[in-house]
């Protein structure tokens, strides 16, 4: 602490920047070796807080010139006030003297770097625009900021009465800031879409803290208090507007694919919760876009490059479509994309290329698996399943056999199909007198051998991950998911003279032997997919294996030596998962929490060796896990 006071004093070395940077580093680390406690004891203590804090201020005004370094300086801050609830000491710390002061100095160095960017616009009016949005979007981060607090301390009224003051402006701003003249120009300025992304951290932070049951009546205060400024008597008057914002922000950005991208975020999030959830479905703005999700009223969807966002929109809306038990409301709701799957179904070979029918297929998949990974029951699942089965599945063969060589069509077809095919939640658990599984995996197999055939005998790209690779390890995936589904009695296809089981068997070795093994530990989702499939093979269907002609055989018998000793865990340990999860199904419910802590505790201080100490550490967590096993 002498030290560092007498370099302030002196101001040694602090004009070059590296020794000015490296300073501040050392002042960050200090809180982190000594507790405050120990600090206010220190004879120079109000010395040197109170140059520290000149220091910071000066340094803050600074923020051209030391922005990398103010980082370490607030942090040294950030710990010190983190510190004053646990002081036990009666020297005053003399953080209240300063800390304000210090709040301020940084508030308004974020003002003045927002001023100086806006002095390069070439338009005043655009300029002064800019530099308003600049700084509301730093007033908001910092009150999302405040309010996000709350999630680490305890919350006195007189906190929720402040909360309420701050938050009331921002709703304030909200109503205001999508209206005027000249708004629908501003949504291509990067100073509006900043705001906005901060808008939607302030609802994300206010979210978790004041929203929902249990904070409703713990949160009283905060309430009364934007009930009195702004009229906001509750949470679910609070989601509405949120609600509201997120529908504005879907119809009026089509090419910002972040505030999109966050926006959906943030649906999703409160979609997410069962009682949020509920509350959504009773707000008007849910039912409208539930009701109207085309691009009709969200040009983002029409938008080629916010394609990946479309996964999400759907995924979202579908969750809030199956909480209610509606056949009805789904048969509306997928009726946009009924007419997708009519046109694609009418439209001539000679027209199937063109980049219309392209941009259709591959919003049509996003949108399907979306709404696919909504479904997490037997009810879900089956609204789905019997909407695409028999009717539409026989598309996805005719776009696999028209656009194999077209990797933005491919993929999101069959990642579409890798999650048609996953029982997750045991979600695929057909009648025992229904063929539906079977059915489900003849349409499987006849997508892999269609793309795998053509893939095999397309010429090698000078990218072979993008045009190669890549479809094939979702291929595998979504073999994979099938043969382990457990929905499926593949007795039946060897008994009927089915070739179904077979065909996709033996293409997806031919594309996993296609492809050289040091490929195969290079790409890391590749690897995953090709030992996947090997483990389910080895477990349920050896006779595929063993049978393979003696190349073959030895080629994959030499990948798992390799895979073994893969440093990616997920590969290495994929037989310890499936059997630990095996163990975890084959007990009661009420004893399976136990069990896994069991199984946490298994490769506690176990390092990746095989040193005696270490082999002598995993065999003592053994027997504790002996032990405790047998006790549940």
């Amino acid at each position: 602490m002498r030290g560092t006071r007498d370099i302030l004093q002196y101001q040694q070395g602090l004009g070059q920047h590296e020794n000015y940077h490296e300073y501040c580093r050392l002042l960050g680390r200090l809180k982190t070796n000594y507790q405050l406690s120990e600090l206010v004891n220190v004879e120079i203590y109000g010395d040197w807080i109170r140059l520290v804090a000149e220091f910071t201020m000066k340094s803050l005004e600074s923020w051209q010139w030391a922005s990398g370094s103010v980082y370490y300086l607030l942090g040294l801050w950030s710990r010190l006030v983190s510190s004053v609830a646990y002081l036990k000491s009666d020297c005053p710390s003399l953080l209240d003297d300063y800390v304000p002061q210090i709040t301020e100095s940084y508030i308004k160095s974020r003002f003045d770097s927002v001023q100086n960017a806006g002095r390069f616009s070439t338009s005043k009016t655009s300029s002064d625009l800019t530099c308003v949005e600049g700084q509301l979007t730093w007033l908001i981060h910092i009150i999302g900021g405040i309010i996000r607090g709350r999630q680490s301390s305890s919350t006195s009224e007189i906190h929720e009465v402040i909360d309420g003051d701050l938050a009331a402006r921002v709703f304030q701003l909200i109503q205001v800031m999508d209206s005027g003249v000249h708004i629908e120009a501003r949504y291509n300025e990067r100073s509006k879409q900043r705001l906005d992304l901060a808008i939607l951290i302030f609802f994300q932070n206010f979210r978790r803290v004041y929203v929902g049951d249990q904070a409703m009546h713990s949160s009283k205060q905060l309430y009364l208090r934007l009930g009195e400024l702004v009229g906001l008597q509750d949470h679910v008057v609070v989601l509405n507007i949120i609600v509201q914002k997120i529908a504005t922000n879907l119809k009026r950005y089509r090419q910002s694919d972040e505030v999109i991208g966050e926006t959906l975020a943030l649906f999703q999030e409160l979609a997410a919760g069962y009682m949020s959830g509920k509350m959504l479905l009773k707000l008007d703005a849910v039912n409208f876009i539930l009701g109207h999700h085309t691009k009709d009223f969200f040009p983002f969807l029409d938008e080629f490059g916010s394609t990946r966002n479309r996964t999400l929109f759907y995924f979202t809306l579908g969750r809030l479509l199956f909480m209610e038990d509606s056949p009805s409301k789904f048969k509306a709701f997928v009726a946009p994309l009924q007419k997708v799957f009519m046109m694609l179904e009418e439209m001539a070979d000679s027209g199937f290329r063109s980049n219309e029918v392209k941009c259709a297929i591959i919003g049509l998949m996003r949108d399907l698996r979306g709404l696919t990974m909504a479904t997490n029951s037997r009810r879900t699942y089956g609204l789905v399943f019997d909407w695409l089965y028999p009717t539409h599945v026989s598309l996805f063969v005719r776009i696999i056999q028209r656009w194999t060589d077209t990797p933005e069509v491919m993929t999101p077809l069959l990642k579409f199909m890798a999650e048609f095919v996953l029982n997750k939640t045991q979600r695929l658990a057909f009648d025992s007198s229904s063929p539906n599984g079977i059915l489900l995996f003849r349409e499987v197999s006849k997508v892999i051998v269609a793309y795998g055939t053509i893939i095999l005998s397309q010429p090698v790209s000078a990218d072979p991950y993008t045009y190669l690779y890549k479809g094939i390890w979702i291929t595998l995936t979504i073999l994979t998911r099938a043969l382990a589904g457990n929905y499926v009695n593949f007795g039946v296809f060897e008994l009927y003279g089915d070739q179904a089981l077979s065909s996709a068997l033996e293409i997806a070795l031919k594309m996993s032997l296609a492809i050289p093994l040091v490929d195969v530990l290079a790409f890391r989702k590749l690897a995953r997919a090709y030992f996947g499939l090997l483990e389910v093979l080895c477990h349920n269907h050896t006779a595929v294996i063993v049978n393979l002609e003696t190349e073959a055989f030895a080629h994959i018998v030499g990948s798992l030596e390799f895979g073994l000793k893969s440093l990616d865990v997920s590969i290495s340990s994929q037989i310890y998962s499936n059997l630990r999860a095996q163990l975890l199904s084959s007990q009661p419910s009420d004893q399976q929490h136990r069990l896994a802590e069991c199984f946490d505790k298994l490769m506690a201080d176990v390092a990746r060796t095989i040193e005696p100490k270490n082999r002598d550490k995993f065999t003592q967590n053994l027997t504790v896990f002996r032990h405790e096993f047998r006790a549940t």
